[in-house]
């Protein structure tokens, strides 16, 4: 499955994104290390469209579950990296703002009353069979979404919709009889499968230390960053009752129950003292900022050294990310939230990745040289062989037939049928994400019997990617594209 969305991922980049509008139901999942300029906070800019990180990560965290569910649960941060699902994120925000300056130059717009309507048309905000105002302001606070930035998503998201809804295709009946045969046709093939246990790699420290030494620049330390830390101790401010109750009834959205449902004064009396004492914590945090910001900070403050690096980090993602931001003439971070306590960062050292010794990095090498060694191997072995070699002989195969290849488990039989019907010549060679190489040659072929089947919806999928595909390639040709990110 991992190779087929390799190969068809170019096709995921506005689908995907398009099917769902814009509403992610977990946290932010995190991803690697990354800098970023301090453009108006953009990460990228598309002709006049900035992409924010906010989105950017929503876009990686909404990639993520997509394929997590593709995997059934089962997707994790190392299928993440070797798919690497981060460029994907940036690249669909990219394709996304491509079309958003298109809709601009066509002077397209969502009116109110068009978002309004979607908005209360979206079930996740019922409540009794009807869209409710306060699951709906619960749901984002949930989600860490203001209405605005929601409202925002959403926004781009129709318009993207009504953009491309201008270039929607045609289907021709000669276009779907094409597709319905292709869907049966059947292959009797002859295959071998070639393992690692069929070659012998040289193991030596020699060996593995030449290796090494030739690709020291891609073992590399983590840059990590080196942090002056504040932690600003909580108020008890004992606020009077009238000074509860105004602040009560300015911010009563914010105090509800677990079934969502807005609290009374009295009930919520707790939960509007320990509100007010964080406001006056916030705001005497602020006022360390500052004082530190000008040298002027009291000396019973006390301040902690902390190093931090994108694997050994006690920060958030988000405010890791903030971090990196940092710089030497910039080095200070407004008071943040972090385990409920209000902290505030100066930046001290940058500590840039250097080379690892090959004391450090010899598991991480070997590894690596055994997996290229034995791909390696295996390759000439299977290139020698694929002219003559003979193996077995299958039943007639279609797509849906990975339980039919014996040697093969379904992950790898599924991986072998997308090359073997893609393939243009009968004779090849299928390499597996486990390493292992099928040999094949096509030996028959026929066309299954079938029940008539519209294949309509199909070939508009599948024309309308391509025109999105034409679409996103004239477009980069005709609007900017630059990139704040370092990494990516």
């Amino acid at each position: 499955m991992i190779t087929w969305m390799q190969h068809h991922r170019k096709y995921l980049v506005i689908t995907i994104w398009i099917s769902t509008i814009a509403f992610v139901g977990a946290g932010f999942v995190g991803w690697g290390q990354y800098s970023y300029g301090d453009k108006a906070g953009a990460v990228a800019k598309v002709g006049e469209s900035s992409i924010s990180m906010r989105e950017l990560q929503q876009s990686y965290s909404r990639l993520y579950s997509q394929y997590n569910k593709m995997f059934q649960g089962n997707f994790d941060e190392a299928q993440a990296k070797s798919l690497g699902l981060e460029k994907q994120a940036l690249r669909q925000l990219i394709d996304q703002a491509l079309i958003l300056n298109l809709a601009n130059s066509y002077n397209l717009k969502v009116t109110d009353g068009e978002l309004l309507s979607e908005i209360q048309a979206q079930e996740m905000f019922f409540q009794n069979g009807t869209f409710n105002k306060e699951v709906y302001k619960k749901a984002l606070r949930q989600n860490n979404l203001s209405m605005q930035e929601y409202e925002i998503d959403v926004r781009k998201a129709m318009l993207i919709q009504k953009t491309l809804a201008l270039f929607s295709p045609n289907v021709l009946p000669l276009e779907t009889k094409a597709l319905d045969t292709a869907l049966f046709i059947a292959d009797k093939v002859e295959y071998k499968i070639l393992t690692a246990d069929m070659i012998s790699l040289d193991m030596s420290e020699e060996a593995i230390k030449s290796f090494w030494r030739e690709r020291q620049q891609n073992y590399m330390t983590l840059p990590s960053y080196t942090l002056e830390v504040i932690t600003q101790k909580p108020l008890s401010t004992y606020p009077e009752e009238a000074a509860l109750q105004e602040y009560f009834q300015s911010n009563k959205s914010d105090f509800f129950n677990e079934a969502g449902e807005l609290l009374s004064y009295e009930e919520a009396k707790d939960q509007v003292i320990a509100a007010v004492n964080d406001k006056a914590t916030n705001k005497e945090a602020l006022r360390t900022y500052i004082a530190f910001k000008k040298s002027k900070l009291d000396p019973s403050v006390i301040k902690e050294t902390l190093t931090v690096d994108n694997q050994n980090n006690q920060l958030t993602q988000e405010i890791f990310a903030e971090v990196q931001a940092l710089t030497v003439t910039k080095p200070f971070l407004k008071p943040r939230k972090i385990n409920g306590k209000y902290t505030i960062i100066k930046l001290l050292k940058l500590n840039p990745a250097e080379p690892k010794t090959f004391e450090i990095a010899k598991e991480e090498v070997t590894k690596q040289y055994t997996k290229e060694q034995t791909s390696s191997q295996l390759l000439a072995l299977a290139e020698k062989s694929v002219a003559t070699f003979s193996g077995k002989t299958s039943d007639f195969l279609t797509r849906d037939d990975a339980n039919a290849l014996e040697g093969l488990n379904d992950a790898e039989a599924n991986e072998f049928l997308n090359v073997l019907f893609e393939a243009e010549k009968p004779q090849g060679i299928a390499g597996l994400q486990t390493q292992k190489i099928v040999l094949y040659k096509i030996v028959d072929q026929k066309l299954m019997s079938k029940e008539e089947m519209d294949q309509t919806d199909s070939v508009m999928r599948l024309k309308s990617a391509m025109m999105e595909k034409g679409l996103i390639k004239q477009l980069n040709n005709k609007y900017k594209t630059e990139i704040f990110l370092e990494g990516i």
